[in-house]
């Protein structure tokens, strides 16, 4: 930036903001000693005119740099201050001007005031806040006051060196969403290095040497979860074999199949099963009928060959006899 601007013949205007006590007018005399070194020619502006020892201070920095100071009597106008560095720089061809400001709180209505002056009267190039990385979240509450009135382009952080953490760079990232541009960590003009956000990121989280990061090829895929199927109910036959089972229905497969009664609980159940598969297949005729496979209680086929023997059994009885046990064949005495 600064060198788009020298070929315009114009002086690049840096205007440095913060409280006093942060190291401002230090960072000034550091991004001096750095431009030196960038072989850019440099005049400073004392725009603090009402801190005692201010101008002092910048002029012991600006005799050890070997720069032009531009300053005033204190009390004086820090706009004019400001503007005669840059008429200077003009007529001198120089080609940075950085503009020191009065450090009060950032609460002082009169020195947002005087910021906004001087940023008026000049027209600023870049605008650098300067935060102390020590004083945590009141660096970040100043850093947000300072953005609301001067809209800085970037910061400084000083005392790094014995910032354990820096977590206050994070949070001036994130409410002005402007970068830290460079750390101060020690007095020496040489002490402002560039903000590295490796390092930063490093010392705020700690480092993931020794952490095995695995990559992850695929994303596990979700098997549907079987759907319960509901258990088939089962007809009880404790209280009667014959539950369900239509007098006639028993009559008539009795007369059918010439069944005699079931002499136990057993023999009933079982010829009530059978009824039940007689009925399932529509009721058929003797000789037509399937229920001698062989069933789920594990009945074997071989109903009609017994069914033959007991009908060869019952005619050497009294006919008559059997038509009246067939007439109680009805198993009456089982239903309740």
């Amino acid at each position: 930036m600064i060198f788009l601007k020298k070929k315009t013949g114009q002086p690049f205007l840096i205007l440095f903001v913060g409280i006093n006590g942060t190291g401002k007018t230090t960072s000034l005399a550091k991004v001096a000693h750095m431009l030196q070194q960038a072989k850019y020619s440099v005049v400073v502006a004392a725009a603090d005119t009402f801190r005692a020892g201010a101008i002092e201070q910048l002029r012991e920095h600006t005799n050890r740099l070997n720069l032009k100071l531009v300053a005033q009597n204190y009390n004086s106008d820090p706009a004019a201050v400001a503007r005669d560095a840059v008429l200077y720089a003009k007529s001198h061809k120089m080609d940075c001007v950085l503009i020191d400001t009065a450090g009060r709180m950032q609460t002082s209505k009169n020195l947002m005031e005087q910021i906004a002056k001087i940023t008026k009267v000049v027209n600023p190039d870049f605008k650098i806040f300067v935060g102390d990385s020590l004083a945590g979240n009141d660096t970040v509450n100043q850093a947000r006051e300072f953005f609301e009135h001067v809209k800085f382009n970037g910061s400084i952080l000083t005392k790094s060196d014995a910032d354990a953490r820096g977590g206050a760079a994070l949070s001036i990232v994130k409410i002005t969403s402007t970068p830290v541009l460079y750390v101060g960590v020690g007095q020496e003009y040489q002490d402002l290095k560039p903000f590295d956000k490796e390092t930063f990121l490093e010392t705020v989280f700690g480092s993931l040497s020794g952490v095995d990061i695995k990559e992850i090829s695929s994303e596990p895929k979700l098997t549907p979860e079987p759907k319960l199927t509901p258990e088939p109910k089962t007809i009880s036959f404790v209280s009667d074999p014959f539950a369900g089972i239509t007098d006639a229905d028993i009559f008539n497969y009795s007369e059918l199949y010439d069944i005699p009664p079931p002499e136990n609980d057993d023999e009933a159940i079982k010829l009530g099963t059978k009824i039940r598969d007689w009925i399932k297949q529509g009721r058929p005729k003797s000789g037509e009928s399937q229920i001698d496979k062989k069933t789920k209680h594990g009945e074997s086929e071989e109903y009609l060959s017994k069914n033959e023997e007991i009908k060869d059994k019952k005619h050497k009885q009294d006919k008559e006899e059997e038509k009246s046990k067939k007439k109680r064949g009805v198993f009456g005495f089982f239903k309740k």
